[in-house]
């Protein structure tokens, strides 16, 4: 008797579509493709010494998603340099963005940065 694979999994090499969620509210905030990656910092290095921690070992895994600037951030809408950026459903605190940039946790700059953290987000994957 021989197996003869089905065509049911032809659409199962393609990768899941991540989306991000307010955590308070659900409301989609970004997707996968919204996001701009980085290349990793060299940590603790990267900082100011009054900035660092007694953690020199690995960089540590970055702690926010840096995003390209959409039409539910207000405030960047209003001209402004820097400011934090509210869910706009709620008025969740959901990160901040400044033109100048900022630094990731894990030591790397972002220039521009609209910095989404991910503790206050849901990560779902369609």
């Amino acid at each position: 008797m021989e197996v003869v694979p089905s065509n049911t999994d032809l659409g199962s090499d393609r990768k899941p579509q991540v989306i991000y969620r307010c955590k308070k509210c659900r409301r989609i905030v970004a997707s996968e493709e919204h996001v701009v990656p980085h290349k990793r910092g060299e940590g603790q290095k990267c900082f100011r010494w009054k900035k660092r921690s007694d953690e020199l070992e690995n960089p540590p895994e970055c702690s926010s998603i840096f995003v390209e600037p959409m039409k539910w951030m207000q405030v960047v809408e209003e001209g402004c340099i820097e400011d934090k950026l509210q869910c706009i459903g709620c008025k969740a605190r959901l990160g901040s963005f400044n033109w100048a940039g900022m630094q990731c946790n894990c030591g790397a700059w972002i220039n521009p940065a609209f910095q989404l953290h991910k503790s206050r987000l849901d990560e779902c994957r369609s």
